[in-house]
């Protein structure tokens, strides 16, 4: 098949980027060197689309949410990653969380079905000197492809430690000791209507002499030595590792993964337990596949060995005897100085038939991932049809983003970022309690206008 565009990495901005071009009849060549006999440091298979850290999309809320603003956005522009979603959903309250197996086999199957796409399980180490492309590689991107990029830029990609959570088999967690609840039951209806009861995390409550006993094991653990040339890379405060939170303050964790507001424990207050109803500090649980069988660790991502995991993690109430389907892991993640490298269609200022996309162009989350690619093939199918490209307004999710990456940003300063309301156009003259609702009737209002003139 002879292609229109090389997208080169099978991720979430790859795929979408893909089945945006693809559904509009571009031939398309979808570069994936997982399955060719290469991997990376995070993934456990080579389904396009893969899941490395959490299963979770964030807040699905729509109203005064901007990753839920996101999600619609992406809703309205046929999202593949969207889709998919919605087939792999599984409760979690107001979040939008997927089994992750079914979630990639539904993106692989849909662009598998795409007559002008075509998958190619290869590697590729050099950058294309000509021919639209899109490099959406990630941030794990190859060595020889990230040295590519280095003289093609003209610069270092900066760098930062990006962390997994541990994943707990269901029944070895002891629910005598712990219980089902959502924090203030958030979100009940819409896990309701996705076959749950409304209680959709597992929490392990701990007391504050236990809570203190577990930041100290958290400190004290044997963590995983950095390499060389990992020795000055700053982790992302999104994915920051369990114990250096810990490190940060004694009461961090308790304002942070550990937050216990808005749980209270039934098993306490059925036993007139001493500590009351309110716990001191709580770990979550969330489910991460269909079966409910297994449930990752909220905000536990850790740079603790594996033994060590094993051990400290057993300490907290419920895990004692928790049986791991998947330990914690770290590793280095690369992204580009996007506002000096980029233009405004997400073009390589000095090579401009490349584009990329993703997480590798600094933004940070799944979905934002997403939304780049899917911004990404929309640029190129309309530089390829010969139609003017308008980008999203700024007011938009989709374009505070964009804008974010390509020119907005602090470039000296220019670190990960999920989409949030920060990045949007001010709106001093609306009262701070109704500011989030007034950014997302304002956005949809803009984004429908915009989308309308999308083929």
């Amino acid at each position: 098949m002879t292609h229109q565009v090389h997208i080169i990495g099978g991720g979430m901005a790859g795929s979408e980027a893909a089945w945006q071009l693809a559904r509009r009849g571009i031939h398309v060549r979808l570069s994936e060197m997982r399955g060719s006999g290469d991997t990376t440091p995070a993934h456990n298979g080579d389904g396009l689309a893969e899941l490395v850290c959490s299963n979770s999309f964030r807040s699905d809320d729509d109203e005064k949410n901007a990753v839920g603003l996101l999600h619609h956005e992406m809703r309205k522009c046929d999202s593949l990653l969207m889709a998919a979603a919605a087939k792999a959903r599984v409760p979690a309250g107001s979040a939008l969380a997927v089994d992750r197996d079914v979630f990639s086999a539904e993106v692989e199957a849909a662009l598998r079905a795409q007559p002008t796409l075509q998958i190619v399980r290869e590697r590729v180490d050099v950058l294309p000197t000509d021919g639209l492309t899109i490099v959406a590689t990630g941030p794990l991107t190859a060595p020889l492809l990230a040295e590519s990029i280095g003289k093609a830029t003209g610069a270092d990609s900066l760098a930062f430690f990006d962390a997994i959570a541990p994943i707990v088999y269901r029944d070895s967690i002891d629910m005598d000791v712990a219980w089902m609840a959502s924090r203030w039951d958030k979100g009940a209806e819409a896990s309701l209507a996705l076959g749950g009861d409304g209680r959709d995390y597992i929490n392990c409550p701990m007391t504050r002499d236990q809570y203190l006993a577990f930041r100290e094991e958290l400190l004290a653990g044997e963590k995983t030595e950095f390499k060389e040339w990992e020795a000055n890379t700053p982790y992302f405060d999104g994915c920051m590792p369990i114990e250096v939170m810990a490190a940060r303050g004694e009461e961090t964790l308790r304002f942070g993964p550990m937050k216990p507001v808005g749980l209270d424990n039934p098993h306490w207050a059925t036993a007139e337990h001493p500590n009351g109803r309110w716990p001191y500090a709580v770990v979550q649980l969330r489910q991460d596949n269909k079966l409910g069988t297994l449930w990752n660790m909220v905000g536990f991502q850790t740079k603790l060995k594996h033994a060590e995991q094993v051990r400290v993690f057993r300490t907290i109430p419920g895990l004692e005897n928790a049986e791991f389907a998947r330990l914690g892991g770290l590793h280095r993640n690369t992204f580009l100085n996007s506002p000096t490298l980029l233009d405004r269609q997400l073009r390589l200022k000095a090579a401009p038939h490349i584009r990329f996309a993703g997480q590798i162009t600094g933004c940070e989350g799944y979905v934002e991932s997403g939304s780049v690619g899917l911004l990404a093939g929309l640029m190129a199918a309309a530089q390829i049809t010969g139609r003017d490209w308008t980008p999203p307004p700024r007011t938009t999710a989709l374009g505070a983003l964009l804008a974010h990456i390509t020119g907005d940003a602090d470039a000296e300063s220019f670190q990960p970022m999920n989409v949030n309301f920060g990045l949007f156009p001010p709106l001093p003259e609306v009262k701070k309690k109704v500011r989030k609702e007034a950014y997302t009737e304002r956005a949809k209002a803009d984004f429908t206008s915009w989308a309308s003139t999308l083929p």
